[in-house]
């Protein structure tokens, strides 16, 4: 799984490739140590922090969970990161985040 549960919401490790044409969420990459990282092609330049504002974003619309539950909490500047998505444990989100995973095999 590309995410984990924590006292407050979900951290979802997501790994980026700015840049690209079109903004998406991709499959499951799976790196070296073995952790799953979703894959997520932004059309946003990654300068002056555009590239996670885009990110934000696509998981707001993609979720349908406002962006403000969201922040980047490790990675700012790299392609890895690990997005917190700040709210109370359901179904519901744990359903749309599996989706993303059922979504890619």
């Amino acid at each position: 799984m590309f995410y984990e549960k924590t006292n407050l919401g979900y951290i979802l490790r997501i790994r980026v490739t700015p840049n690209s044409c079109v903004s998406a969420l991709g499959e499951i990459f799976t790196d070296a140590s073995n952790q799953d990282f979703l894959k997520a092609s932004l059309n946003a330049q990654p300068e002056k922090g555009k590239a996670n504002i885009e990110l934000i974003k696509l998981l707001s619309k993609t979720l349908k969970i406002s962006k403000s539950s969201f922040s980047v909490i490790y990675g700012q500047t790299d392609r890895y990161k690990k997005v917190l998505l700040e709210t109370t444990h359901s179904l519901d989100i744990e359903d749309k985040l599996n989706s993303l995973e059922k979504k890619n095999e």
